[in-house]
């Protein structure tokens, strides 16, 4: 089997594996919760305890800009919440939904991208993220999942290089970059005026680090991206997480220490000659155990797992 259809058939397995949980959840019970962060930028969170994904909130949050230019979002939700979504955008604003950016390629950031492209939004994201829908579209399940469907896919990508900046309503959204972190296509979004940054899921502060290696993150990719974070936050930029809680610049710091020290530990035990049953066995994660929000054990092994796969294999 070749790189290419390994990592294709592991994208294929994760968002399976995803659909199937979300599909376990009650959508009618779902309420889309609305906060205001500055004059013209908006938080939708969909509500907690439904998500068996997310306990904390059901699917990845929605940013939005809105104003006489019509309306930016970031992110979709779960296709299945694109009413309720839409009907949030109109308590908020009535004018056109023109731009939609993906923070990655996860259903309950990208399910509802062609519900919204019927609203008219153009959709931006990386290249990477195209592409790895694009390989999905042709996977023998792709009638069933709407991450795979044509019509969700960005028309505008860009790669690694300077941020793309769109000028409206009176604001700057800088679509910032990110290597390879939580996914081969991650993309930070910041509004320079109201001094908000929405970075998606390659930070958390419910559950442990998720490092999608199956879909092109990386460690070496999560620690480059936490530090271009705080390069472009200050300490009163509001940074609004994927998932868990709003957070400001300082609290990057300790997450990226514990990621620090936990492929520290798991590198000597590599360094030894254990296996990665006995590495989960060591419990490295256990002094953090107890103040990482939502960190369950299956939480904590996924994490570990992928930094020993990267690890073990010289990266």
């Amino acid at each position: 089997m070749t790189s290419a259809v390994r990592v294709s058939a592991g994208l294929a397995l994760a968002l399976l594996a995803t659909s199937a949980r979300a599909q376990q959840m009650d959508f009618a019970k779902v309420e889309i919760i609305t906060e205001k962060l500055a004059s013209n930028v908006y938080m939708l969170t969909g509500s907690a305890g439904l998500d068996p994904s997310h306990e904390d909130a059901a699917g990845g949050r929605i940013g939005v800009l809105a104003g006489p230019d019509g309306i930016l979002m970031i992110d979709s939700q779960y296709a299945q919440l694109g009413d309720k979504v839409l009907a949030a955008i109109r308590r908020i604003d009535s004018g056109p939904i023109r731009f939609l950016v993906n923070t990655h390629i996860h259903r309950d950031h990208t399910a509802g991208n062609a519900f919204f492209a019927k609203q008219g939004a153009v959709i931006l994201a990386r290249e990477e993220l195209r592409d790895g829908m694009v390989r999905l579209s042709q996977a023998p399940n792709a009638a069933s999942n709407p991450v795979a469907n044509p019509a969700g896919f960005p028309v505008v990508t860009y790669g690694m290089g300077p941020p793309v900046k769109i000028h409206m309503n009176g604001e700057v959204a800088e679509f910032i970059p990110i290597r390879a972190a939580h996914t081969g296509g991650d993309t930070n979004i910041k509004f320079e005026k109201a001094n908000v940054l929405f970075i998606g899921d390659f930070y958390r502060n419910y559950g442990y680090p998720f490092i999608d290696i199956n879909n092109g993150g990386s460690l070496k990719g999560m620690l480059e991206g936490l530090d271009l974070t705080m390069k472009s936050a200050d300490a009163n930029t509001t940074i609004v997480p994927g998932h868990g809680t709003l957070i400001k610049r300082d609290a990057i710091v300790p997450y990226r220490d514990m990621i620090l020290a936990v492929s520290d530990k798991v590198r000597g035990l590599i360094a030894e000659g254990k296996s990665l049953q006995e590495v989960l066995a060591a419990k490295v994660t256990a002094p953090y155990d107890a103040t990482v929000a939502g960190g369950t054990d299956a939480s904590a092994e996924r994490f570990v797992s992928a930094v020993y796969q990267e690890l073990k294999g010289g990266k």
